[in-house]
């Protein structure tokens, strides 16, 4: 008790010391103002909010601007900006812009074009509220949708760690305030959002956050290229003829980089907190609409994210002044000496972006939980209990994201981990029922349980690691993660159609899940 009463002690008065510190006003001012706006948002639309679909779906009314800059801003967070830019920019130099191009096409072009017209209209005609509830309705299983939530409460709890991991080592840099301050806050912000209201005052959020994403972005790029160590356009022109622009890479520099790239991009569109993005969506009109959104947005966002961190090069010598890798980012933003007004335009774009990131997140782990978990079994359970519920659980997933983002595990690896298991189970199940009839429970499964096991590798493998024993062969397949999620999404989809084809005596009727209608929400 005396060890937590000091660390207390001592945080806070950093915390203060950091506020009233001159040259950080500014960035403090700019963070309150964004934090009172979340608040009010939350007030005025947490209002709207009656009823579990209202909380969960937003009342399936979201527009086109609302839906896809929710889509965009769940999509992109600090795991992004700092985890992953830097990552690619270190190892990669300009070929990571690979990654944000591959998000952009693959990630949000083509997963609007494909999934979103299809899943708002099985979402909508079947009041279908969460993927596990998604999974039920098609496969006619609810051990399948038991184990739905199991997984992706339990492995969702990473990724959310790693956002909080990304925006902690930021404001450590800019601000010079303890991370553990900094997540806490992050916390308190996300929490203030889905109490108040869920998905209606999260989707209301992810706009204005949105917005400010787009704007800090653009001006983010036009003063890392105006800046001293890269030199304006002149610069970029040298530093792609260095050893570090692109540089020709090994066969396994490139197995790694494409995999990163397919497992951010396809990887999305097995993600519960995405795909329940387009079950709120209006109408067919809206979803065409949203498909330019998207793009444009993810276009901007991850392109200038990635391109910012694969100039890290021009600010750093590998072996000399290069920091850890989930510390690149932000120093190349302080090194950059931009004016103090836009270092808080940067700091709110990256809470904006991890925000919402976690918002998203916790409700869809959480609100699985809730409605495929526990009212499944207690029928009777009211919308109000049940959103009571969720938002409990919500706290409860918020302190075991923070326990996780406490450990030493590199960010990249968390959301890897995260993406691959959950992706590298569902994807092929989600979206194959959207256009194969020929699928059946008992492919389903086995692809699922193949796709669960492939990714599972290096999640255990970096557990082993940590907690048991050290061995060199285990920490390669640890650091593996976007690779097996690769293949843990290929060999799904592979069991699923093969064992469909060749099981034609498990064939089953599923013509309610393509043209069948649920009248009540």
């Amino acid at each position: 008790m005396e060890n937590l009463s000091l660390w207390i002690n001592v945080d806070f008065k950093s915390f203060l010391n950091a506020v009233i510190s001159m040259p950080n006003l500014t960035l403090w001012i700019t963070l309150f103002v964004y934090i009172a706006a979340m608040f009010i948002i939350g007030i005025i639309e947490g209002r709207k909010s009656k009823s579990i679909a209202d909380f969960t779906v937003g009342g399936r009314n979201a527009g086109a601007w609302l839906s896809a800059l929710s889509y965009g801003t769940a999509y992109f967070s600090a795991v992004m900006f700092v985890g992953y830019a830097g990552g690619t920019g270190l190892g990669y130099g300009l070929w990571g812009i690979l990654a944000g191009i591959g998000n952009c096409i693959f990630g949000s072009w083509l997963a609007w074009k494909v999934l979103a017209r299809r899943t708002r209209d099985v979402a909508s005609r079947l009041k279908i509220k969460t993927m596990p509830e998604f999974f039920e309705l098609r496969y006619g299983s609810k051990k399948m949708k038991t184990f739905a939530a199991i997984v992706i409460f339990v492995f969702l709890v990473p990724y959310s760690a790693s956002v909080y991991k990304g925006l902690g080592s930021v404001a450590e840099v800019l601000l010079g305030i303890d991370v553990n301050i900094c997540m806490i806050v992050i916390a308190v912000v996300a929490l203030i959002l889905l109490v108040l209201g869920g998905y209606l005052v999260q989707a209301r959020a992810d706009f204005v956050q949105g917005i400010v994403m787009m704007i800090g972005v653009t001006l983010l790029i036009i003063f890392v290229i105006r800046s001293k160590q890269v030199g304006g356009v002149s610069g970029i022109i040298d530093y792609a003829k260095s050893e570090w622009g692109f540089a020709p890479m090994s066969g396994d520099k490139w197995t790694s980089l494409i995999a990163t790239v397919l497992m951010t991009s396809f990887g999305t569109w097995g993600l519960p907190q995405m795909v329940q993005k387009y079950f709120g969506i209006k109408d067919d009109a809206q979803a065409k609409r949203g498909i330019k959104i998207s793009t444009f947005f993810a276009l901007l966002v991850a392109g200038g994210g990635y391109f910012i961190g694969s100039l890290c090069h021009r600010f750093f010598t590998v072996g000399v002044d290069m920091p850890a890798q989930d510390y690149i980012v932000p120093n190349m933003l302080k090194a950059a000496d931009m004016p103090t007004i836009l270092l808080g335009i940067v700091l709110v774009l990256l809470i904006s972006a991890s925000v919402s990131t976690l918002c998203s997140v916790t409700l869809t782990a959480c609100s699985t939980v809730s409605i495929d978990l526990i009212r499944e079994r207690k029928k009777n359970m009211s919308d109000k209990t049940t959103s009571t519920l969720t938002k409990v659980f919500c706290a409860v997933f918020v302190i075991l994201s923070y326990i996780v983002a406490t450990t030493d595990t590199p960010i990249l690896d968390m959301m890897s981990y995260s993406w691959g298991i959950i992706s590298g189970s569902f994807l092929a199940p989600y979206v194959l029922a959207l256009f194969y009839k020929k699928l059946n429970r008992n492919a389903a499964w086995r692809g699922i349980l193949t796709g669960f096991c492939i990714a599972l590798i290096p999640a255990v493998s970096k557990f082993i690691t940590m907690f048991c024993f050290e061995n060199e062969k285990l920490a390669s397949l640890a650091a593996k993660g976007p690779t097996f999620a690769c293949a843990a999404m290929i060999a799904s989809i592979l069991v699923c159609i093969v064992l469909s084809e060749l099981d034609k005596k498990h064939a089953e009727d599923n013509s309610f899940f393509y043209t069948g209608t649920i009248e009540k929400e």
